[in-house]
């Protein structure tokens, strides 16, 4: 990525609303997304519904998060999330995909998905290439593992909300 490019992009987004807003809690039955994170990307995701999306905040929307997610009441793992319209591929719909720092055998499809977005890591940008966004979403991951051990994050992974049983 041309980092004056990416710093040009940073100060256009108010990183002060986003940062008032988190760690931003989501929930929710895990759905078939647009297919391409595991066989054209190679990242696979877990993506939630319309309905969970439509809560989300404004602010929140257009960037490249970090933070922890569980599956069904599972361990709590490291994720990266990208929220908003995916430039690339020119989506007519907003996402949120989640792609959780663990290998799952299985599918997770209907499965339920909780994630706690600590931090923002970028903002949602274009990319001329698949290469490019390949390369994008691995620096990404890189980068949320940074600031996964800058802080103590054990506050968050251990965090009432991934322990308090589905539908309790």
């Amino acid at each position: 990525l041309d980092s004056l490019h990416l710093e040009t992009k940073m100060t256009e987004v108010d990183k002060e609303s986003i940062n008032k807003l988190l760690p931003h809690y989501a929930e929710g039955r895990i759905v078939k997304g647009f297919g391409r994170g595991s066989s054209e990307l190679g990242f696979p995701t877990a993506n939630f519904p319309e309905d969970v999306i439509a809560k989300l905040p404004d602010e929140l929307v257009g960037g490249i998060y970090w933070g922890f997610a569980n599956i069904d009441d599972g361990p709590v793992y490291g994720m990266v999330m990208s929220i908003g319209w995916n430039p690339f591929y020119e989506n007519k719909k907003r996402a949120m995909e989640t792609h959780i720092l663990n290998t799952f055998d299985k599918d997770l499809y209907g499965q339920h998905l909780r994630t706690m977005i600590v931090g923002f890591l970028r903002p949602e940008l274009n990319f001329n290439s698949l290469d490019e966004l390949i390369k994008a979403i691995g620096k990404d991951i890189e980068d949320a593992k940074i600031e996964m051990g800058k802080n103590n994050t054990s506050v968050f992974k251990d965090d009432e909300f991934f322990r308090r049983r589905i539908g309790a």
